[in-house]
């Protein structure tokens, strides 16, 4: 729900050097691999690029480049899950809050690949087992692996996205009991997957959701505080997401602004492949900081 990753991203002159790739191949097997290698070295080029705008420009293109290959080859686990992260990313990094309605498209496409991901993985059809019994669903989660922790990281962290944007939606509603199985799984599995991502999408869950609800702000501090070990004070979006939901549920604007001067004070290139995500999230941190007084104008 609620961060970005910055692994599926690109430019729109990459766009037009992989459309002439493919239209020069001729073994589809070849093509497959060379396709998911070439979006693999084009995420990490990506995530350490330190101007925005390249990323920002460039999107809509690569998000297209993706449909089409994903129509090419709609069972390709590392196509859909590139989708997945790339519409995700789109939606969380260059969509305005106020665009509710382009968010939820975006985040629903996001989850729609996802879900087609962790199913061509083969242990069951996701989006179906998700929508029906509970008990059923959980123990269906008890065949994912280690290795699976990507795909379903993703795809939970989109669906949370789309969840967040549609809480007035009965649907919606119905999916928080599932979601909060599969974060719950990822976490056994791996809490340390992308700087203890995994740790930040509980804590949000948690904090965001009123306490009638069963939110609860002591556990998410203990999920924040986990994901600040693991990520080293060198992922910001932590920092970010911690004064977001945490500081402003605690209602504590000092903690808030704390948190948020820390990620402005703090390098962005400390660990490279984090480049791109520490800079959307000073970005943030200024947008939020400059929204304190709405968020605790209230306050005695």
């Amino acid at each position: 729900m609620f961060f970005t990753s910055t692994r599926n991203v690109s430019i729109a002159a990459w766009a037009l050097g992989m459309t002439l790739f493919l239209g020069g191949c001729t073994l589809k097997q070849a093509r497959v691999a060379s396709v998911a290698l070439t979006v693999q070295d084009v995420a990490q080029a990506a995530a350490k690029q330190s101007d925005p705008t390249i990323v920002r420009e460039g999107m809509p293109a690569y998000l297209m480049l993706i449909d089409g290959l994903i129509e090419a080859y709609p069972e390709n686990k590392d196509l859909l899950m590139a989708g997945c992260q790339a519409y995700g990313t789109y939606a969380s990094s260059f969509v305005a809050e106020e665009e509710r309605d382009k968010g939820e498209a975006l985040y629903r496409k996001a989850r729609q690949y996802g879900f087609r991901a962790l199913t061509a993985l083969g242990k069951g059809d996701f989006q179906k087992l998700a929508s029906g019994n509970l008990e059923d669903f959980t123990a269906f989660l008890g065949r994912f692996k280690k290795e699976d922790v990507p795909i379903l990281f993703w795809t939970t962290n989109a669906w949370a996205s789309w969840i967040s944007n549609n809480l007035s939606s009965v649907e919606a509603l119905a999916d928080l009991a599932p979601l909060e199985a599969s974060m719950k799984r990822i976490l056994e599995l791996d809490d340390t997957f992308y700087h203890g991502s995994p740790h930040l999408l509980m804590g949000v869950y948690l904090a965001a959701k009123p306490p009638i609800m069963g939110g609860d702000l002591s556990k998410a501090r203990q999920h924040f505080d986990r994901a600040f070990a693991l990520g080293a004070g060198k992922f910001l979006m932590s920092k970010v997401l911690y004064a977001q939901y945490y500081a402003r549920g605690l209602k504590d604007s000092d903690l808030f602004t704390r948190a948020l001067q820390d990620v402005l004070a703090a390098p962005v290139d400390e660990a490279p492949e984090l480049t791109l995500s520490n800079v959307l999230a000073k970005e943030k941190a200024k947008r939020l900081l400059g929204k304190a007084g709405e968020y605790f104008a209230a306050q005695p």
